[in-house]
């Protein structure tokens, strides 16, 4: 038999599920009791139902479980005994607490991404301290997690859930995720935000709540934001704007007194105001900071990186199934969406440990979306696609000649 080191046991499936460690799913489980009163269909076996369903954006039920029937051969080097009938994953959707899912995302963070320690590093590029806040609201059919707004002419309103995010701008990696009814302020999260001391947070209007930005100057934590035009403050002092600031596109440069003091929101704080008129949009902005130091235009950039999370979002929901979900409760909805982010932080995984080839995300999600069933050597495969897959189809051609001879 001819032999070839691209061929491998498994299919690229299972090597991208290997990336998990399974006692940290069974970890998991048990702390959470997702595997309470199970015979059967256990939490890893979910998970990986779960992962085939974001990958292949099935639409329903049936279409996982036919996609599973179909891998029956595959899924034993999963690890997975039988194939979950549709009332089955249906109730594991309903009943295995979406906990599970959740903790093993951001376990998944701490492993492959852990956060720099200032004690540890020195943190002198911007883009690694930088961290961006926002949120997305995915709309659901049914009036499961309310939404916000007013209602259809028909008086009904849909649901839907809020997924806010704080972002690592230099791996475009969610770092947290909180997830709410879509009716629900942004500024819940605030509090939920735990970076280091030296990173610098970007966020937009929706987030201002001044004693928040207080406790993160006092933290040594740096913010951006831009300012509402209803916000009163007072000017301490105007900086000086030299002409080549000028030329950039800077007005003002000034340290200020923001707020007005009367509740524990608007607490008043020090800050500093720029404005900035922005020539290709024609358009001009008013940024609020604490940092002193960067420079108008670099506040102004900073601000700008801000629509990376945008783009992060749009990603997200284009490429794996956020449209339709496997189950009409909460907590089918929220397993499913830490399972798409989970399958978004696997091909970054992956992406980071390529390193003789510099792969785009979207080519390669797509590449492992395609071979997910194929028996090939996944590291090898991703070094040079083209080889590795003529390799097979040769040795599949001189294998099928060999038994036709006989």
């Amino acid at each position: 038999m001819v032999k070839n080191s691209n061929f491998t046991g498994q299919p690229i499936f299972a090597q991208v599920i290997k990336l998990i460690p399974r006692e940290l799913i069974t970890k998991i489980s048990k702390k959470h009791q997702g595997d309470h009163y199970v015979k059967h269909f256990t939490s890893y076996e979910h998970f990986v139902a779960m992962l085939f369903c974001v990958f292949e954006k099935c639409n329903s039920l049936r279409e996982v479980c036919l996609g599973l029937q179909g891998w029956e051969n595959r899924l034993q080097h999963l690890g997975v005994k039988s194939n979950p009938k549709r009332s089955t994953l249906a109730e594991a959707n309903k009943r295995r607490p979406a906990l599970v899912f959740e903790e093993l995302f951001h376990e998944l963070i701490k492993i492959y991404f852990p956060t720099n320690l200032p004690d540890s590093r020195k943190w002198k590029d911007v883009e690694q301290r930088l961290r961006l806040i926002d949120s997305t609201t995915m709309e659901l059919f049914n009036d499961v997690m309310r939404g916000a707004g007013v209602s259809k002419a028909n008086g009904k309103r849909k649901g839907g859930v809020k997924v806010h995010t704080l972002l690592n701008a230099d791996h475009c990696i969610p770092e947290v995720v909180f997830m709410s009814q879509a009716k629900e302020n942004d500024r819940v999260f605030l509090s939920k935000v735990n970076v280091p001391k030296g990173s610098i947070l970007v966020f937009d209007k929706g987030y201002f709540k001044y004693s928040q930005w207080q406790e993160w100057t006092n933290q040594g934590i740096y913010w951006v934001t831009r300012m509402k035009e209803d916000s009163y403050y007072q000017v301490l002092e105007d900086r000086e704007v030299n002409d080549k600031q000028k030329s950039n596109g800077v007005i003002s440069d000034q340290i200020i007194l923001l707020g007005r003091g009367t509740t524990n929101t608007t607490m008043v704080i020090q800050a500093r105001r720029i404005v900035y008129y922005d020539k290709q949009k024609k358009k001009t902005f008013q940024f609020v900071s604490n940092h002193e130091k960067f420079s108008c235009s670099h506040i102004a950039d900073l601000y700008k990186k801000r629509w990376q999370i945008e783009t992060f979002f749009k990603s997200i929901k284009q490429n794996y199934q956020l449209r339709y979900f496997l189950g009409d409760n909460e907590n089918a909805i929220r397993i499913q969406i830490w399972c798409s982010l989970i399958a978004d932080l696997l091909v970054k995984i992956i992406k980071t440990a390529v390193k003789k080839r510099s792969w785009a995300v979207s080519n390669l999600r797509s590449l492992l979306r395609i071979h997910l069933g194929t028996y090939v050597n996944l590291w090898r495969f991703l070094k040079s696609p083209e080889k590795a897959l003529k390799n097979i189809v040769t040795i599949s051609t001189e294998q099928t000649n060999l038994f036709n001879s006989a």
